[in-house]
């Protein structure tokens, strides 16, 4: 392989680490307090607000429910208007960015789920304010089931973005179509795959790492 192709290569892995990176953190900083709330507005939980969590949950299924090629498409204008372009790896991230915080939302809505009520409702007896409780019980208790789902949407937005790259979205799936397969070059393409499944494996150990931390805290 030429070293011309080699700097293709490099370039698009760091652009798929930072569009995964960028659009991971943006999704976890907004899906993670999401969750929370679809979790505490609940009836018969700390926040009761049963229609608040319908309207959450109806805006949280929607942003789910839609194929991340077809939202790609459908927020182009939404897109250019934040990140001044539609193509581009900036340009990617405001999809994965919306692909992602849903998905969040549910996975640490179930992380919380399986905290026992009794935790709970031993705060409340303590006279703990629903901050407390979040903060203090419900966190804390699910940092585990957390770091997996957070772990889960890393993974699934490294495939995200392999799909970006048939859009003009940059990054590894980019060069994989433009320099693989539209120039019949297998080698490009395996060698796109091969990176893919080790940032795939490298950050599920890290998040396997960082789950057993927790847990053993």
């Amino acid at each position: 392989m030429s070293s011309a192709m080699l700097n293709l290569v490099l370039k698009a892995t760091l652009d798929t680490l930072y569009m995964v990176g960028v659009s991971g953190l943006i999704a976890a900083l907004l899906g993670v307090p999401l969750g929370v709330m679809l979790f505490v507005t609940r009836p018969r939980q700390i926040l009761a607000q049963p229609l608040t969590n319908q309207v959450l949950g109806v805006i949280t299924n929607v942003g789910r429910s839609v194929p991340f090629i077809i939202l790609m498409v459908a927020i182009i204008p939404f897109t250019r208007l934040v990140a001044g372009s539609s193509i581009g790896t900036n340009a990617a991230i405001v999809p994965l960015t919306i692909a992602a915080i849903p998905f969040v939302a549910r996975l640490v809505e179930g992380a919380l789920n399986e905290i026992p009520p009794g935790l709970i409702e031993a705060a409340q007896s303590m006279g703990a304010t629903p901050y407390q409780i979040i903060t203090k019980v419900l966190l804390p208790e699910a940092k585990g089931g957390i770091i997996t789902g957070l772990t889960i949407t890393v993974v699934t937005l490294i495939s995200y973005s392999a799909m970006a790259g048939a859009v003009g979205g940059g990054g590894l799936g980019d060069l994989g179509i433009r320099y693989g397969y539209n120039r019949f070059d297998p080698m490009v393409m395996l060698i796109t795959v091969a990176i893919l499944v080790v940032m795939v494996q490298g950050f599920q150990s890290l998040g396997d790492h960082l789950v057993r931390k927790a847990d053993h805290k």
